[in-house]
C-alpha cells in the first residue's frame, strides 16, 4: 500500500557483485526506495551518478580506481544534491574523518542490517546525518592520523607481510605508486621502516 512517502532514489557502488547485488535485493523490497543503477569501480559510480543524478549513493569505501572517500568529494562538486553514504569493513578512524570531511552524510558498516542502511538513507535523503556510533567512539579515541586513506590502506595490508607487488594488485594501484605510499607512511610516522611504521599506526588505532 502507498504510504504517500516519496520514492528515493539510490545508486549503489560495491566491487564484490555479490554484496551489491544483495543490497539491491534488501532495498527493493523497500517501498520508497528504488535503486537506479549500479557501478562496481569509483570512476563507474561518478558516470552512472551524472546520468542517473540520484539522491543518495551508496558507496563501498574501497573500490578500484577511486575509493568511495574520492567519489564522495567528486559528487560534492558536481552533484551536490545527492546525499553519499558510504559503508566500509574498516571503519579505521582516518577513513570516517576524512569521508565527513568532504561532506559524506552517512558512514556505517557492511554488518548493518538492512533495515538499518535503508533508515539511513532515509534519514540522508532528508537532510540528516549517521554515523555507526562505535566508529564513532573509535575515530574520538584514536585522535588525529597524519596518514591519507591510501598510506593507511597499504600499510594495513604491508602489516600482514604481504609484498608491494601484492599489495599494489589489493589496492588496484602500480608497484612504484605504491612503494611511495609506503614511504611517505614512514617518514610521517618518524618509523625506521614500513614494519615499524605497522607497529605506530595499530597502537593508534589508525590501521
Amino acid at each position: 500500500m502507498d504510504d504517500g512517502r516519496a520514492v528515493i532514489s539510490v545508486l549503489l557502488a560495491d566491487d564484490e557483485n555479490l554484496i551489491r547485488a544483495a543490497l539491491r535485493t534488501m532495498l527493493d523490497l523497500e517501498p520508497d526506495i528504488d535503486v537506479v543503477a549500479e557501478a562496481s569501480t569509483g570512476d563507474e559510480a561518478l558516470s552512472k551518478a551524472r546520468a542517473f543524478t540520484p539522491d543518495i549513493a551508496v558507496l563501498d569505501l574501497q573500490m578500484p580506481v577511486l575509493d568511495g572517500v574520492e567519489v564522495a568529494e567528486r559528487l560534492r562538486e558536481h552533484l551536490p544534491n545527492c546525499g553519499v553514504v558510504i559503508v566500509t569493513s574498516h571503519g579505521r578512524p582516518g577513513y570516517l574523518k576524512r569521508a565527513l570531511s568532504v561532506g559524506a552524510r552517512g558512514f556505517l558498516p557492511k554488518t548493518t542490517s538492512a533495515s538499518t542502511l535503508a533508515d539511513v538513507i532515509r534519514k540522508v535523503a532528508a537532510g540528516g546525518r549517521f554515523v555507526d556510533p562505535e566508529i564513532a567512539a573509535e575515530a574520538i579515541s584514536a585522535g588525529d592520523s597524519p596518514l591519507t586513506p591510501r598510506e593507511a590502506d597499504v600499510l594495513e595490508h604491508a602489516a600482514e607481510g604481504a609484498s608491494v607487488e601484492e599489495i599494489a594488485r589489493r589496492v588496484s594501484l602500480t608497484p612504484g605508486t605504491t612503494r611511495n605510499y609506503l614511504s611517505s607512511a614512514v617518514s610521517k610516522l618518524g618509523a625506521a621502516n614500513r614494519y615499524e611504521a605497522c607497529v605506530i599506526a595499530r597502537r593508534f588505532g589508525w590501521i
